[in-house]
């Protein structure tokens, strides 16, 4: 199979993934999205390096290289057009336009009948100070999460009209989100690995403030993940339409547990300190399966 991993940064992740790959005896070509380009003049105008006459059996996406608004629709434009060609790729971009909008990945969540924080998504300042008078208030608040933000950056608890920023400082959406606090006052939450539709693996993550992401400093523990929480994740998975996704949840303090988001390029580095499965090797092992289940075959002539 000709495999392409699309990796930008993140080394301890890339090295996994590759490792899994060649474990399981392919050797993957390492690209960056943002050296694919278009040349109309040759008979396959999508360039991916690494393959210079066609294009590639599946490409495994860790990252998308950062950049402006018109590089990264670029390069989400390159994912499409590997997937009209018959490319498998992990994730898919139409899922990845889901889970990295969380507005996105509130309506589908909220469709598929998952329980989830009351969510609040509007444009205008005025409207976002009406639903945080309706529905915060000291000691209740609101979460403000940029809507394509992620590892805890520019989160904001609003518990007052006054507390919100202009809307040039939030790109003109308020994501607001009910603060689900724990009723030991724990700051806790949990994170649910994916992969094909099967929660694989999942940790707590407890911080020292209401910020647990282990990127921000949370702290990774074992967790013996109830079934309740496994079939969430999973339907939170299948509700987005992630291959391979970290999803996080919070209990919702009568046994249950709440969606908080479904992110489609998960880190696991934390979870991996913390779990005995191997997910990268379940990352290419799934991977794998999808590219050979959707290649066409190819015409051998004696």
């Amino acid at each position: 199979m000709r495999i392409g991993l699309a990796a930008d940064n993140g080394t301890w992740h890339k090295g996994r993934l590759l490792a899994a790959l060649r474990a399981l005896g392919v050797e993957p070509v390492l690209f960056s999205l943002a050296d694919v380009a278009v040349v109309t003049a040759c008979p396959e105008p999508l360039r991916v390096p690494g393959f210079p006459e066609s294009l590639p059996d599946g490409v495994l996406l860790r990252t998308i290289a950062g950049g402006t608004f018109e590089a990264t629709t670029m390069r989400l434009g390159v994912l499409h057009a590997l997937v009209a060609s018959g490319v498998t790729v992990w994730n898919d971009p139409v899922a990845i336009e889901r889970s990295v909008d969380k507005a996105a990945t509130s309506l589908r969540v909220a469709r598929a009948g998952l329980p989830t924080p009351d969510t609040f998504v509007v444009s205008r300042r005025e409207a976002a100070a009406e639903i945080v008078a309706r529905e915060a208030a000291p000691g209740r608040p609101l979460v403000l999460k940029p809507l394509f933000g992620s590892q805890g950056e520019g989160l904001q608890l609003i518990e007052r009209p006054d507390d919100l920023p202009s809307e040039e400082a939030v790109a003109r959406v308020y994501y607001l989100q009910r603060y689900v606090a724990r009723s030991d006052g724990l700051w806790r939450d949990y994170r649910v690995f994916v992969c094909e539709g099967r929660a694989v693996a999942g940790m707590i993550r407890e911080g020292d403030g209401w910020i647990t992401n282990v990127h921000r400093g949370g702290r990774p523990l074992p967790w013996s993940m109830p079934p309740r929480a496994a079939d969430l994740a999973e339907a939170a998975a299948a509700a987005v339409g992630v291959d391979y996704t970290g999803v996080d949840l919070v209990a919702d303090g009568s046994g249950g547990f709440l969606v908080l988001e479904v992110n489609s390029m998960p880190a696991w580095s934390g979870l991996q300190r913390v779990s005995k499965v191997d997910i990268a090797g379940a990352v290419a092992r799934g991977f794998l399966d999808a590219v050979r289940a959707t290649r066409r075959p190819r015409l051998v002539v004696a």
